[in-house]
């Protein structure tokens, strides 16, 4: 499985982006994805985690109610719409899949496909 992120940018605080992320060489439908991120000298956190179906999704608390993540299994394609950016939202931010007919897997470790991630930057 091959996914390409696209979409990550500089904006001002308060500002919005969507990130996309293109999937292909496997059946779209049957993984569970996330968006990760990894701010210099931090770890990479799990942001927001979608289930294969999108009936259930999952948010770290820092961005409950600013970001939605959604998916559109006819595009292979999940996106992740970030309002009301803040500095600390400054980070690399990847896609990754895992196939999970059921489940919603929230470790990272859990992951089986990266993308090579996308800049996002959240000017003050």
């Amino acid at each position: 499985v091959i996914l390409v992120e696209t979409g990550g940018g500089l904006v001002q605080a308060g500002g919005s982006l969507r990130l996309s992320c293109a999937a292909s060489g496997g059946t779209f439908r049957n993984y569970a994805m996330g968006w990760f991120r990894q701010a210099p000298g931090k770890d990479r956190e799990l942001v927001a985690a979608i289930q294969r179906t999108g009936g259930e999704t999952y948010y770290v608390d820092s961005v409950k109610g600013r970001f939605t993540i959604s998916r559109d299994n006819a595009k292979n394609t999940v996106y992740l719409q970030m309002n009301s950016l803040k500095p600390e939202d400054t980070a690399l931010y990847y896609c990754a899949g895992r196939y999970s007919p059921t489940s919603l897997p929230v470790r990272e470790a859990s992951y089986d496909y990266w993308g090579q991630g996308t800049q996002v930057t959240v000017s003050s």
